[in-house]
């Protein structure tokens, strides 16, 4: 007994991984009861039939490419993503790990594939992907909203506080002389508030 075919009685009732053997001709020669359960009820008698029967029809040459790869290397594992077809208009995402099947007299038997569904950890890294896209932008918008306010709105603040410190220096009304003061006092917390605000974007 080859390690293959203990490989496949070990995982026949697996809950977690699918597999699968296709013959030289390309047909479907074994699969397990997790693979049967989850394709079976969608082609009925998987058994005997193409191996493309299950698969997005654009995925049919990476099958192709990577069993040749399985047939040049037969000592080597080979991945592959295959999209499934789910019975509902859409697609199941599988990852497999191909492996050529040789038998004794060293002659080629077919194709060995350990699989697994792949479609919510695929979801969940889109998802991620746009969650950093849409931070990217964010820091980017922050990072235009610091600038603008240490390049921009802190000139006028700078402009009142010294026009401010110009007024205290003149003669005027004991009444007019508070109000300036309590605009500079604004004036410098606002200074301040900013300033706080565009060294937190730049940190």
């Amino acid at each position: 007994m080859n390690h293959l075919t203990e490989t496949r009685q070990l995982l026949e009732n697996s809950t977690l991984y699918y597999i699968i053997c296709s013959n030289m001709e390309g047909k479907y020669s074994y699969i397990n009861n997790k693979y049967k359960r989850a394709f079976g009820n969608i082609h009925g008698e998987i058994i005997g039939q193409p191996y493309y029967t299950t698969i997005h029809p654009d995925d049919t040459e990476i099958c192709h490419r990577v069993s040749a790869q399985c047939f040049e290397f037969p000592e080597k594992v080979f991945p592959a993503t295959i999209r499934k077809h789910d019975g509902k208009g859409g697609f199941v995402f599988t990852q497999w790990e191909y492996k050529a099947m040789i038998n004794e007299q060293g002659e080629p038997e077919g194709i060995f594939c350990l699989g697994y569904d792949i479609t919510e950890f695929r979801n969940n890294s889109m998802v991620l992907s746009e969650s950093l896209k849409t931070l990217d932008e964010k820091e980017v918008i922050l990072r235009d909203i610091a600038f603008n306010q240490s390049h921009i709105i802190r000139k006028p603040v700078a402009n009142i506080l010294g026009l401010g410190l110009i007024l205290q220096h003149m003669e005027m009304d004991p009444n007019l002389r508070n109000v300036i003061s309590l605009m500079l006092q604004s004036a410098e917390e606002l200074d301040v508030a900013i300033k706080t605000i565009v060294d937190k974007a730049n940190a």
